[in-house]
């Protein structure tokens, strides 16, 4: 049984308000398991000391989702898992994860979740990674996730991160090692406000002939938060590499960015940019001219930046 305040984190990590009756899934909560499911094309494994699961999805797979969400609503729950995708040869699927953290108590809940994922030859994966903080307790709500890819001769795997609210802390790694003809594309979408910190580290190292990254980050910093971006390509070969870093400072906020590249080989393109700054004054006179106040007016630039 869920209770609502289950059933609002899982709707809005992962779109899921009850246990479906069929696709595959695992649902964690508080550490175990809620619900768990396997279809013909993806057998979901649970690790035999309980510390995660290991996901199966046969080659040739198309068209198939799988749901992994993790939930914290108690406090002082220390959360780890290790979570394992094998992505057969020539599959096209969806992998829809994330974290919610419910606390309404004075002791700090934490979900640390490590992600590894050995895409096979020719595989495409789009993950989707939600995560949120909630509760009026004053515990801390950390969220430490980890994201290790490699890449297979021509596959793909594009990920997709979103943090808006809610998390204290958040240590963000995430790495990959690609292979002739193989692309990573990692997006992240965060914001801080309080006193809130975010970490993000991006390593990929571009291996085989034709490999190809592309890092995309887009924050925004308020209050007295802080966030530290960083990223490093490695390019050892014929590749093409590309770290964007985009931020918007408000209040006294603060965010850094340490971009690096590496060039190993004559061909190999890499390229990396970062832009940090405040709201142009004329983006606001303007929307405020048409009826908004400012504080609409900041919401509505943000919105649109972090769309």
């Amino acid at each position: 049984m869920m209770d609502d305040v289950i059933k609002n984190l899982l709707s809005e990590i992962s779109d899921m308000t009850e246990i479906p009756v069929n696709g595959a899934f695992n649902i964690r909560g508080n550490g175990a398991s809620l619900g768990r499911n396997s279809t013909e094309n993806i057998q979901i494994v649970p690790k035999p000391n309980g510390s995660g699961i290991d996901i199966y999805i046969q080659p040739g797979t198309k068209d198939e989702h799988v749901h992994i969400p993790a939930l914290i609503t108690e406090s002082g729950v220390h959360d780890l898992v290790y979570n394992d995708f094998h992505i057969g040869e020539g599959a096209d699927v969806t992998i829809v994860a994330g974290c919610g953290i419910h606390n309404c108590g004075n002791e700090e809940s934490l979900h640390e979740g490590i992600h590894r994922f050995y895409v096979g030859k020719n595989a495409k994966v789009r993950y989707l990674e939600k995560h949120i903080g909630e509760g009026d307790g004053n515990g801390k709500r950390i969220i430490n996730p980890q994201t290790h890819i490699e890449g297979a001769e021509n596959s793909y795997l594009e990920m997709d991160t979103v943090q808006l609210k809610g998390v204290d802390s958040t240590k963000r790694i995430s790495s990959a090692k690609l292979q002739a003809g193989a692309t990573v594309v990692i997006k992240e979408k965060i914001m801080t406000h309080g006193n809130q910190t975010a970490e993000t580290a991006f390593d990929v190292i571009l291996e085989g002939a034709g490999s190809s990254a592309k890092l995309i980050s887009r924050s925004v910093a308020k209050d007295h938060s802080y966030q530290l971006f960083r990223s490093k390509i490695v390019g050892n070969s014929d590749c093409y590499g590309h770290s964007e870093c985009d931020a918007i400072i408000m209040d006294d906020g603060i965010v850094a960015a340490e971009p690096e590249i590496v060039a190993n080989n004559v061909d190999a393109t890499l390229i990396h940019e970062a832009a940090i700054g405040k709201i142009a004054g004329d983006q606001l006179t303007k929307l405020m001219t048409l009826g908004l106040t400012e504080a609409e007016a900041e919401a509505q630039i943000i919105n649109g930046f972090l769309k």
